[in-house]
């Protein structure tokens, strides 16, 4: 079966912040991307697997504590990410707790006011 999710756009202020913050929260680098007149931030991903961007977004959308809640992979390192939250501008709402079967998150406020969930399959 495929994933269901197969991209995500992710609403920012500053998108060098934005880049910056989620480069130390991600396992790899948040690449700055764009073309003649438009740029973005592309989310660390490998060959056709799911993934997403950073974009400044236009008056039909910004920024949000509400609505959907991403889940980003912080597998093997969601302490490290927790703090990497910290240390760039985010602030943590939900501090690292058990979902039941299904592992483990943080829900964080990213540089830009984004509510995420950071997650892993074990702490």
């Amino acid at each position: 079966m495929s994933n269901q999710f197969v991209w995500v756009d992710i609403p920012v202020v500053d998108l060098d912040r934005a880049i910056a913050f989620y480069s130390s929260v991600l396992t790899g680098t948040v690449s700055r991307e764009g073309g003649p007149g438009f740029f973005f931030g592309l989310l660390p991903h490998a060959d056709h697997g799911v993934s997403g961007c950073l974009y400044q977004p236009g008056p039909d959308n910004a920024p949000s504590r509400h609505g959907p809640l991403i889940y980003l992979n912080a597998t093997g390192r969601l302490r490290e990410a927790v703090q990497a939250v910290q240390d760039h501008g985010g602030s943590v709402i939900q501090a690292v707790h058990q979902i039941g079967e299904h592992g483990w998150r943080a829900i964080v406020i990213d540089s830009e006011g984004n509510r995420i969930a950071l997650h892993a399959p074990t702490v």
